[in-house]
């Protein structure tokens, strides 16, 4: 983002870990802001491997947030991978990738219909996980889908030779944003005993009066200690019930995903379901409370970490979750 692209000459090994002194490296990230913090380690790696790289990603135009907080990405492109695109559409993504001329891309994208259009760019190597059969992908390499969604990203680098390990997630948060939290927490009276955030408004909700009844307790026990509700847009179907049902409520709506981030660092703990604050907060290394209806948690948080405690529907449904298991793993926090 911002950086001068200069012409360089470019050679390549006939290996296929590539010796690049100056490239260009696509990478196809389909998904929302989640899946492109899940991919930022894989980013990380590949610009520790070249670092003279100059590293594009092509994302879904509701994803551009993420890339506030990643400091490894030249240029971010949009396409919409869930539209129905037509021939146009494709015309139109075949010229933005030709006028860059890229050495390599890596594609999370398994339809034949990208790969087609990256092997139409005349890409020299192409990276993708291994489909029946890979076509047009020049190093296929095998999906593990069980494993931490990240390990799983961090495959496909394999792909081009890379078997180091897969790096922690972080992120990198601007220093107006750090500053932006400063002042929004003595906005809040957060003093010195610190402060719980609470976020509940992703598309799979828990339920209001099980929140409730979650944060009654918590004050009962740590009277002291400040409730902070998270509001982003679209989220005060949650929010409005809880500040009418419990007393002392704090709400920050934090502008961008940079000052999100810097609320959830300074928060002593937070409790949230599977959602982009929850990502933020394993690379902020904030201590958790994540709740997991549909979805597996180890897909979505690091093994062998204390620092996330995980409370899992035992019937995949989110709203199954007793406040008194939650209630729990608070207290075990």
């Amino acid at each position: 983002m911002g950086l001068e692209l200069s012409c360089c000459a470019v050679s390549k090994s006939t290996d296929t870990h590539l010796t690049i002194e100056t490239m260009r490296i696509l990478a196809l990230v389909p998904g929302g802001i989640s899946e492109q913090i899940l991919f930022f380690p894989t980013l990380e790696d590949l610009k520790l491997q070249y670092p003279n790289a100059f590293i594009d990603v092509l994302v879904e135009p509701r994803a551009k947030a993420a890339y506030r907080v990643c400091p490894h990405v030249h240029e971010v492109l949009f396409f919409d991978y869930q539209d129905r695109n037509g021939l146009a559409d494709y015309l139109n993504l075949l010229g933005i990738i030709r006028d860059r001329e890229y050495d390599i891309a890596i594609t999370l994208e398994k339809r034949w219909s990208i790969s087609l259009l990256l092997w139409l760019n005349g890409i020299p190597l192409t990276v993708g996980y291994e489909t029946q059969p890979s076509w047009f992908i020049s190093q296929p390499v095998p999906q593990k889908t069980e494993q931490y969604t990240v390990e799983m990203y961090h495959d496909l680098i394999k792909g081009l030779g890379i078997n180091s390990p897969c790096p922690p997630l972080k992120i990198a948060v601007p220093k107006d944003d750090i500053a932006w939290a400063e002042g929004e927490q003595q906005r809040l009276f957060l003093d010195d005993s610190g402060y719980i955030l609470i976020y509940g408004g992703a598309s799979e909700s828990y339920p209001v009066p099980q929140w409730s009844n979650i944060i009654s307790r918590i004050q009962e026990k740590q009277p002291s200690l400040s409730i902070v509700l998270l509001q982003g847009a679209g989220d005060q179907a949650w929010v409005n019930p809880l500040l009418n049902s419990c007393s002392n409520l704090k709400v920050t709506k934090p502008g961008d995903l940079g000052k999100l981030s810097a609320m959830i660092a300074g928060a002593n703990l937070m409790i949230c379901t599977d959602s982009t604050p929850l990502q933020l907060g394993v690379a902020v290394g904030t201590y958790t409370v994540a709740l997991f209806g549909k979805t597996d948690a180890k897909k979505r948080l690091p093994s062998n970490q204390d620092r996330y405690i995980v409370v899992q529907s035992p019937t995949y449904n989110l709203s199954d979750i007793q406040a008194s298991k939650v209630l729990e793993k608070i207290w075990q926090a």
